[in-house]
């Protein structure tokens, strides 16, 4: 059971009409989910409530067709035909003693409106963010009162949908209220402009607008930036004091965030848990009202130390609740060691720049609740009394040989090396990654508590010796390796390196192999965060680097991750060369050539030293061996098709999942349920008769 220092996350807070029976509050997040998948969302959330968060949120929802974000995919309650699928998300919610809160959102100057084709608006007439040829509107007075009716309208949908907590949404940069009261779009001369308090003047209409048409019977709360992060140009924290001192009394609950959303949920590779403390602080006293604020909250006692000194009321959570749905239920327990503590790589984040639904690091069951009926804390009994033989104790292995063993099954966890994790071991060592080491830590944890599960190091099994074992089953997590050649996006074949040159890979610099030479060029076709993480370790050995790349920026997937822009800075700051548009074509002693890769124009570079971060192979020696010997054999993890951690864990977990079912070998059929879109009726069919 818990300790007592602990009882006040679980005291209850009155939220204007209703009850949060603890203080842990999933604040709203996307997911990727949104209209398109409502089910899984539903299930998702559902989860969640089951795991003990008392306010269980949605994401942003479009209350209105004429502000829309596709071809990303957020929460539609457009109008009635949306109400039974937000219906069924409360139910799934409901089910466990949650609240569940949803969060209307009108997107104004971010909304290209790519798919309903309505002119956008917003406070003034200003190109979109983003690279879409669009503009939008300045919103004239006829706007304003359109835009009333219709988050009126939103608010008595989600009534009627069964909501308990209704958004005013004013943060992130994503929504026209803040755009409203931002400098950096709101230009106006009337009664919406000038002082703070006319561009705080919709946010007070819609506010009391919203208080009126719930009349009781949900709790509104509002989300709002304190401070855009960029000074007397746009909303600063000043100005938001004086904001609350205008309508601080009037939502029955504040979520205060931060700068826009790559600062409200920056990694950990650039800001530890709690860095939004010092921007919300003493804010809690400009208002009676309870106050939820985030901060990637995983420690226990940051959470006690929020509530004790005043600064929250409520624990704000999206990525800890991802990585944990049950981190409430198991603090409630004292089930330290059960807990999955979120490793802020922002994984999640990329499912809605992808498009595409919810992953984790830490939790492969995330986003897989409904359609595969993962569940983050249970698994089925085993099928069979198979034994089953795990090859190496990597991000795939660990997953499998943890769930394996919870499943009943009797497990031998072999690990050439003398130690556990594989590359999250040696990739938690690199600049700013070391919150990564959690990954390891709670599969180590957890497996540590499993008798059925026997850990072999030193164990660099041949295939012979493992056909010789006769276990039932072989999981072959054996990992990849970075390739020395150049192969990857832009070479498909290897390139001319002349002998003499010194070659590092990842693999080499991570075992703690440096180059002798000064000069360093590190040619990153990888695009993810390998390439900068080394330049940044390169530099700080005192290297001269140039870190070569064919696209327009460094690392350019980690758009996804809302990192690139700090990435880059810190590679600048470093001193690191950034040469991007072009693509290395050879190499020998002394000398790189590179190529723009555009023009193919070449230059030379001045290099003592290789250090290609392009693709991997996977490490699969063992594979068809053991298949020829007869053994019921499967790479798994990156051994099978090198990729993230995140996808290496999950596949850990599916062989854990899929082990005895007959199902998984059927390839012919989708292994997971989809919600198919409902044809709507074939008027031209009906016409005719």
């Amino acid at each position: 059971m818990r300790e007592s220092r602990f009882d006040v996350l679980f005291e209850p807070v009155q939220l204007g009409p209703v009850t949060a029976r603890n203080r842990f509050f999933q604040v709203p997040h996307c997911n990727g989910m949104g209209h398109h998948h409502p089910t899984a969302h539903a299930e998702m959330l559902g989860v969640k409530a089951e795991g003990g968060w008392a306010v269980v949120c949605t994401e942003e929802v479009e209350f209105h067709h004429t502000s829309e974000v596709a071809p990303y995919v957020e929460g539609r309650i457009w109008d009635d035909a949306d109400i039974p699928m937000h219906t069924r998300l409360v139910e799934r919610v409901h089910e466990h003693g949650s609240l569940a809160g949803i969060e209307l959102a009108y997107s104004g100057m971010i909304a290209s409106n790519l798919y309903s084709r309505e002119s956008p608006m917003g406070p003034a007439h200003l190109a979109v963010q983003g690279t879409d040829p669009v503009q939008a509107r300045r919103m004239d007075r006829r706007d304003i009162d359109d835009l009333r009716r219709w988050h009126r309208q939103g608010v008595d949908r989600s009534l009627r949908a069964g909501y308990d907590l209704v958004y005013v949404y004013a943060g992130h940069g994503l929504t026209v209220i803040q755009h409203f009261l931002s400098r950096r779009y709101n230009d106006r001369t009337d009664e919406y402009g000038g002082s703070i308090a006319n561009r705080t003047r919709l946010l007070r209409e819609i506010l009391e607008d919203t208080l009126e048409e719930v009349d009781g019977r949900a709790a509104v709360a509002c989300r709002i930036c304190v401070d855009e992060l960029i000074g007397p140009a746009g909303l600063e924290r000043g100005e938001i004091e004086e904001v609350l001192g205008s309508v601080g009394e009037l939502p029955d609950v504040w979520d205060f965030m931060v700068g826009d959303w790559d600062f409200d949920s920056i990694t950990s590779r650039f800001a530890e848990e709690g860095a939004q403390e010092r921007y919300v602080r003493d804010l809690k006293r400009l208002t009676t009202k309870p106050v939820v604020g985030v901060g990637r909250f995983t420690s226990a006692d940051t959470m006690v130390r929020m509530i004790r000194d005043g600064v929250l009321d409520m624990i704000g959570s999206a990525r800890p609740s991802i990585a944990d749905p049950f981190l409430p239920k198991k603090i409630e327990e004292g089930r330290w060691e059960d807990i999955r503590e979120c490793i802020g790589c922002n994984i999640c984040v990329t499912g809605d720049f992808t498009i595409t639904p919810l992953r984790c690091t830490q939790n492969p069951s995330m986003g897989e609740e409904w359609r595969r009926g993962w569940h983050p804390e249970r698994i089925r009994a085993k099928g069979s009394e198979s034994r089953v033989l795990v090859v190496g104790a990597g991000p795939s292995g660990l997953e499998a040989a943890h769930w394996l063993g919870k499943r009943g099954y009797d497990v031998v966890l072999a690990e050439a090396t003398g130690a556990l994790g594989g590359r999250v071991a040696l990739e938690s060592r690199l600049p700013g990654l070391s919150a990564w080491i959690r990954v390891l830590d709670y599969r180590k944890s957890q497996l540590e508590r499993l008798g059925n599960v026997e850990q072999a190091f030193d164990s660099e099994l041949t295939a012979d010796e493992i056909a010789s074992y006769e276990f039932d089953h072989v999981a072959l997590a054996t990992g990849a390796r970075w390739r020395a050649d150049g192969v990857g996006r832009w070479h498909t074949s290897p390139i001319e390196i002349v002998a003499g040159m010194p070659v590092l890979t990842p693999d080499d610099l991570m075992a703690g192999r440096m180059p002798a030479g000064e000069r360093v060029v590190l040619f990153d076709d990888d695009h993810y965060y390998m390439g900068g993480v080394l330049a940044e370790l390169l530099a700080a050995a005192g290297h001269a680097v140039t870190l070569v790349t064919p696209e327009a920026r460094v690392s350019d997937w980690t758009q996804a991750t809302m990192e690139q822009r700090r990435i880059q800075k810190r590679l600048l700051e470093a001193g690191v060369t950034a040469m991007t548009t072009h693509t290395l074509v050879s190499a020998a002693p002394g000398s790189a050539t590179v190529a723009c890769a555009y023009t193919e124009q070449e230059h030379q570079l001045p290099c003592d030293a290789l250090v290609p971060v392009t693709s991997r192979l996977p490490s699969d020696a063992l594979l068809e061996p053991l298949r020829d010997a007869g053994v019921a054999v499967r790479a798994i993890g990156d051994a099978l098709s090198p990729g993230t951690i995140a996808a290496a864990v999950w596949d850990g977990r599916r062989f854990a999942e899929e082990l005895d079912d007959p199902a998984a070998d059927d390839r012919d059929r989708p292994p997971f349920l989809r919600e198919v879109v409902q044809l709507a009726p074939d008027e031209a069919a009906v016409a005719s008769g």
